[in-house]
């Protein structure tokens, strides 16, 4: 356990003591402050925590760490010169942001907190009954309906198993399952006749964390039509519940016109009666399908459908279902959900998940999709590596996920509670690589920040750093990085003092090293550093069996992203994508399934042949046209010939188009222009030698 001791009793300093003494890592041995009511002291107080108003007598009290938090430059230099040289001094201008995200923070969890009571006040004045459970199948909410339709009342719920309250409820078996069930009959013990909806609650991890029923009482309407079965009779008699219900409701007969629509709807919508009594189904649609007619000619009902009504488009998620009386359909009930306070919440809750997970990793190895042994191997292997403070090197096909097995490695490693910073090598420009990878100190050039900047490595101390496309760094950069593996300490830019880190270094490449080191472009004492803990993620087309729960993890991911609702991928679909050779590997899987679906119809569910964008496994460039076309090379040469002479002639192709400009080409091909350089060298290939070609 570390021992602190707080320098300031102000804002920072108080704001330190709240968060240090909730750790049990820490112990604040006092706190110290010249005026006596300062308000962190009285606040130590409180806690049992040691004050004073000389910090002198404490600095030399086997102190770990000094927190200076009164924001004196003079007396944060007499504690430096002071202190032990075991003891870590962080300055005040540190405990002031520490001190502003404290108080972002708790304003973030206010407005949440409020957001959250301004639900639960909504669900507790819903007609509908709601009640909701978690993973061990004990319930955790339940509304005001819900006590009033099943009789039971909200003490004798709450963290009771689901079945000692209902007997016959079915959300346990939802939980199972991980399936909804939509629109189910239920007869209460109490007698009450309920239509049920049953939804898991899986987060955006996949995780399942519970599940939750709602349901309306029926019991009246259900004995009315079992005495009439007329559909005007239903609609006098459900008239008074549509029209006092806060759901935005809209009834049409077996032909698709409108016969009632209720208060809410025309709050919703903006759409009053004269503007939909009588009219098609499809009179109050701006964007997308009338759902009314596709559960008319289904006769099955659809959920969940997003779409835009009314003369504002407002926003909304359709329910639909059919009014089936004695086989014969009679027409349908549709109920709207605005969406808009949603859409503010889920923003809100994103901007705290940024500000959470901007310094985390986001995956764990549960996310990464494949049970082919190729991918059980590198699976095995990085799980192997997550346990040990080895440097990890993740090589393969650009797109085959290696960022994945990068984010799963931090999380489960021992590390997983400090800071995962990325770094993409090839994305940041060379004259400021070294600056932002190792910092600078104040002056160390034009533009320079006053006091300095800490660099990525500083910030991922006790951490990982994952440094992609390592393979591009400058032979420069190589010999900073190699101090780094070799010594554990970094030097700023315009410093000379080393600063000693402590950092899991995870590396990814996929370019080929050991020609590249052969080529004199990469060093060979920093490769064999990089290379104690090798794991090559297979591509798509060698885990090609893997492609089925790809693809269904792709559709389900679109769906949220989009707003869909598809459901799966035809057969005859799924041949021809296992039949493709995936060049650009899952990053090319999820375009391919990405634009199949935007093409879809709103009611379509299930991809079809038709929908696949046309795939090409070999292409080159057609010299009239400018277009890529299928090629076949039937040449007895070793692959790796093969491969280098197509990417020569591809190469050669953009290069041209390109009017000869290496910048335009290097976008063009997706590369950085210093990998193009080391190709263009590689393959000799010259302005001057292409126009002789041509």
């Amino acid at each position: 356990m570390k021992r602190v001791l707080i320098i300031g009793g102000g804002k920072g300093g108080t704001a330190l003591l709240k968060i240090l003494h909730a750790t049990n890592r820490m112990k604040v041995v006092a706190i110290i402050d010249k005026n006596i009511d300062a308000p962190a002291l009285q606040l130590a107080k409180s806690l049992n925590v040691k004050t004073a108003q000389q910090w002198e007598k404490w600095i030399h009290n086997e102190i770990d760490i000094i927190i200076e938090a009164t924001g004196d430059e003079n007396v944060l230099n007499r504690i430096i010169e002071t202190k032990d040289s075991q003891s870590i001094v962080i300055p005040g201008s540190v405990a002031y942001i520490i001190a502003e995200l404290f108080d972002e923070k708790e304003s973030l969890l206010n407005q949440l907190k409020q957001q959250m009571n301004n639900q639960t006040l909504v669900l507790n004045n819903i007609r509908d009954g709601m009640i909701v459970i978690n993973d061990r199948e004990n319930v955790e909410f339940v509304n005001d309906s819900a006590e009033r339709i099943v009789g039971i009342s909200r003490d004798d719920f709450l963290g009771k198993h689901i079945t000692d309250v209902i007997t016959d409820s079915r959300l346990p078996h939802v939980l199972r399952s991980r399936r909804k069930e939509v629109n189910q009959k239920l007869v209460l013990e109490n007698g009450k006749k309920v239509i049920t909806t049953r939804i898991p609650i899986i987060n955006e991890e996949q995780q399942l964390i519970g599940a939750f029923a709602v349901f309306k009482d029926i019991t009246e309407v259900v004995d009315l039509a079992e005495e009439n079965t007329d559909l005007k009779d239903i609609k006098t008699m459900l008239e008074a519940i549509i029209q006092s219900s806060d759901e935005a409701i809209s009834v049409v007969d077996e032909n698709g016109y409108g016969l009632m629509i209720n208060p809410a709807y025309t709050r919703i919508t903006g759409l009053r009666e004269a503007d939909i009594i009588g009219e098609p189904a499809t009179v109050d649609i701006s964007e997308g399908e009338s759902m009314h007619l596709k559960v008319l000619q289904t006769r099955r009902p659809v959920r969940g459908v997003r779409m835009k009504v009314g003369p504002s488009k407002k926003d909304v998620l359709v329910n639909v279902a059919p009014v089936i009386v004695d086989g014969k359909l009679k027409g349908s009930v549709g109920v709207l959900h605005d969406v808009s306070e949603i859409q503010s919440l889920t923003s809100e809750l994103k901007r705290a998940r940024q500000i959470i997970r901007s310094l985390e990793a986001k995956y764990t190895f549960n996310d990464i999709i494949g049970s082919s042994q190729e991918m059980k191997l590198a699976l095995e292997q990085a799980k192997v590596g997550a346990k040990t403070p080895a440097t990890v090197l993740l090589r393969g096909e650009s797109g085959t996920g290696k960022e994945l097995f990068a984010h799963a490695i931090h999380n489960e490693s021992d590390r997983k509670h400090n800071k995962f910073i990325r770094v993409n090598c090839a994305a940041i420009a060379e004259s400021i690589l070294e600056s932002e990878l190792f910092g600078y100190e104040e002056g160390a050039f034009s533009g320079a920040k006053r006091g300095g900047k800490k660099g990525l490595f500083e910030e991922a101390h006790r951490g990982s750093i994952f440094l992609d496309e390592i393979g591009e760094l400058s032979l420069h950069m190589q010999a900073k990085l190699l101090r780094v593996l070799q010594e554990g300490e970094i030097v700023r830019v315009g410093g000379t003092d080393p600063i000693t880190i402590d950092v899991r270094i995870i590396g990814a490449t996929n370019i080929n090293l050991e020609k590249a080191i052969m080529n004199k472009i990469f060093r060979e004492d920093l490769y064999y550093r990089l290379n104690r803990l090798p794991i090559f993620v297979p591509s798509l087309h060698e885990r090609i069996a893997d492609l089925p729960q790809l693809v269904q993890h792709i559709i389900h991911k679109i769906n949220q992203d989009y707003g869909r609702n598809v459901r799966t991928i035809a057969n005859d679909a799924l041949e021809e994508l296992m039949e493709y050779q995936w060049p650009g590997n899952v990053r090319e899987l999820e375009n391919v399934i990405g634009r199949a679906m935007i093409y879809m119809g709103m009611s379509e569910e299930v991809i079809q042949k038709s929908h696949i964008p046309n795939l090409q496994n070999e292409v080159k460039e057609n010299g009239e046209t400018g277009q890529l076309i299928r090629t076949e090379r039937t040449t007895e040469q070793p692959l790796q010939m093969a491969v280098e002479d197509f990417e020569k002639d591809f190469i050669y192709s953009v290069y041209k188009q390109n009017d000869f400009n290496k910048t335009q080409t290097a976008k063009a091909l997706h590369i950085s222009v210093r990998n193009l350089y080391y190709k263009m060298d590689k393959y000799k290939i010259e302005k001057t030698d292409m126009q002789n070609r041509s």
